[in-house]
C-alpha cells in the first residue's frame, strides 16, 4: 500500500502543478485547466483512502521488499457472488445515460432506483439469512 500511496501522491502533484501552469500559460482555459485540477483531486482522494486504509490494516505483504507470493494468501475479503444489487446500480447508470440522450425527465426514474440500489447493497448483510 505504501508503494500505492505514493505513485498516487506523485500523481496528485503532477496533476495539479500541471494544471496551475496550464492554466497561466493559456490565461485561464477553463475546460483543461478544470479537467486537469479536478484529475489532481480524484488521485489526491485515491492518495488519502490509501493512506488511511495503510495506517488502519499494519504492513502489508506487498511492502515487504523480501516478500514471497505465498504471503499474499489467504482471505482478502467479504464478497457476496449471488448479490442482484449491483446489476440494479448497473440498470440505474444505463437509465442515466439514456437520459442524456432522450431528456432529462428520465434523470428522476434513474436517480430513484439508483438510491434503491445503493441502499440495498449496502444493507445487504444487515438483514435476513445473511445478517451480522
Amino acid at each position: 500500500m505504501k508503494v500505492s500511496s505514493r505513485v498516487f501522491g506523485i500523481l496528485t502533484a503532477f496533476f495539479l502543478l500541471v494544471g496551475t501552469v496550464y492554466g497561466l500559460l493559456t490565461h485561464g482555459e477553463a475546460v483543461g485547466m478544470g479537467a486537469l485540477l479536478l484529475g489532481g483531486g480524484l488521485a489526491g482522494m485515491i492518495t488519502f483512502y490509501l493512506v488511511v486504509v495503510d495506517r488502519r490494516s499494519g504492513p502489508m505483504p506487498e511492502d515487504d521488499p523480501h516478500g514471497e507470493i505465498a504471503d499474499g494468501a489467504g482471505d482478502l475479503g467479504t464478497f457476496s457472488p449471488w448479490s442482484w444489487w449491483p446489476l440494479v446500480l448497473a440498470a440505474a447508470a444505463a437509465l442515466t445515460f439514456l437520459a442524456l440522450a432522450v431528456g432529462w425527465w428520465l434523470l428522476v426514474p434513474a436517480v430513484m432506483l439508483g438510491a434503491i440500489g445503493l441502499v440495498g447493497w449496502v444493507f445487504e448483510f444487515s438483514r435476513g439469512q445473511h445478517a451480522h
